[in-house]
């Protein structure tokens, strides 16, 4: 937002340019959701400068925002999850394959460190996020700082990155990497090879359905996702769970019979 509207005065900002915004947030990938709340901050600002009448028109109203669809995020096979990364530049690829089999946050892979990884333990220690203006910051809970076990496709992926450049951030090096260009070379990449790509956000949620489906329980799976309880867990994925009626009735008769 800032490097778009930052160098205007703040009386100067037209519904146009906020608009403009918009549309460009939407085009570089970034979902419905994701762009509302990247305006939010911007619609409280002006809508308490009218209040004190610091500007007379609010440059927030009436904008056609992108519809937020209740539907839910897409998550992909492991086969299918190992082409989208395939398709992409090996810098990009381990920086997708942490997201896809890790589950970090967009923010704790932006701030994610080479000190952070431990290739020997198999883990990846969350302890620190990236804010855009804030920089790096701390978890917003005490849940958010966890260590994250490694499987070893993943872990093979980073050590190739480990070796060409081992200092400082894992991904961006110097400064953390720009999600939008990220996105967007990764939506080229895909659109080569006439594949239907991901966010790094769906990146999240496919990590936990292959954690769901290799056996991990949902407190565990809570736990590497730094969720604040189980519940959170349960709402967003307990209809990926094994255990439907006839299955669960089949679970509980052999539990009474071996009993």
């Amino acid at each position: 937002m800032f490097p778009a509207l930052g160098e205007r005065k703040f009386s100067q900002v037209r519904r146009v340019d906020v608009q403009d915004l918009v549309d460009e947030l939407h085009k570089d990938g970034l979902n419905a959701s994701t762009v509302l709340c990247s305006i939010l901050p911007l619609k409280a600002i002006y809508r308490r400068a009218v209040a004190r009448g610091e500007v007379p028109i609010n440059p927030t109203s009436g904008l056609e925002m992108p519809a937020i669809r209740g539907k839910r995020d897409r998550i992909v096979s492991p086969e299918q999850g190992a082409s989208l990364l395939d398709a992409l530049e090996a810098d990009d690829r381990a920086l997708w394959a942490t997201a896809m089999y890790a589950g970090l946050r967009c923010g704790e892979l932006r701030a994610l460190r080479w000190e952070d990884v431990e290739f020997l333990e198999g883990l990846i220690n969350v302890c620190r996020g990236w804010d855009q203006l804030e920089g790096e910051i701390t978890p917003k809970s005490r849940t958010g700082v966890r260590k994250v076990p490694m499987p070893t496709v993943l872990s093979g992926h980073l050590e190739a990155l480990y070796r060409r450049s081992s200092d400082g951030l894992v991904f961006g090096q110097d400064k953390p990497f720009d999600p939008r260009k990220v996105a967007k070379r990764a939506k080229a990449a895909w659109k080569d090879r006439d594949l239907d790509g991901l966010t790094l956000h769906e990146c999240r949620h496919t990590y936990a359905s292959f954690m769901i489906a290799a056996g991990a329980n949902a407190k565990a799976l809570s736990t590497y996702r730094g969720h604040a309880n189980i519940a959170i867990t349960m709402d967003r994925y307990g209809h990926l769970m094994p255990g439907n009626e006839s299955e669960s009735a089949e679970l509980l008769d052999a539990f009474l019979s071996a009993r």
